[in-house]
């Protein structure tokens, strides 16, 4: 078998990668209009979302990241991100990602990882900033729905100089 056979085989599970490029598209969506309630909703109560300081890392317990929240500390943002006055916050930005290049890691019974490409453009205080990341989904199917169990946002300039990130990625 030749390395183009190889990369032409799909990997299969229940999940298909068109239904999980439409969750994330969804999910995109839902972060653009700032429904954060709704965002929260996708989330399997044991989910990670992590943005880590180096796009290599993997041991995201014992390294540094920018981003490492569970249930709680998801919550917690959301309540900064919509509830009362927060510096980073104020005024909000206006956001809109674009997800493509979708490729299946990992799948099987319930579950499907994939990797995509995020280009996320910011407009707050009259400009436009861009960021760009290799984004990772694991997600999961829970009586019939599609959860986010772990999302890695490896953002290409995270080990970089950043401004104020006032929005989940």
């Amino acid at each position: 078998m030749t390395g183009a056979e190889v990369m032409e085989r799909p990997i299969e599970g229940d999940i298909s990668l068109r239904e999980a490029e439409e969750f994330i598209w969804r999910e995109a969506d839902i972060l653009d209009r700032a429904d954060y309630e709704a965002w929260l909703a996708l989330w399997a109560p044991e989910g990670r979302y992590v943005i880590p300081l180096k796009p290599e890392a993997t041991d995201f317990e014992n390294t540094l990241n920018i981003v490492y929240d569970d249930a709680q500390m998801r919550r917690m943002r959301v309540e900064r991100l919509s509830g009362g006055f927060a510096i980073s916050a104020t005024p909000a930005a206006r956001t809109i990602r674009l997800a493509s290049r979708f490729v299946t890691m990992e799948a099987g019974p319930g579950l499907i990882a994939v990797r995509s490409a995020m280009h996320l453009t910011e407009d707050k205080f009259d400009r436009q900033r861009v960021f760009v990341a290799n984004v990772e989904h694991r997600l999961v199917r829970r009586d019939g729905a599609l959860m986010i169990r772990d999302k890695v946002v490896r953002m290409i300039n995270a080990d970089g100089v950043l401004t104020s990130i006032s929005y989940l990625f």
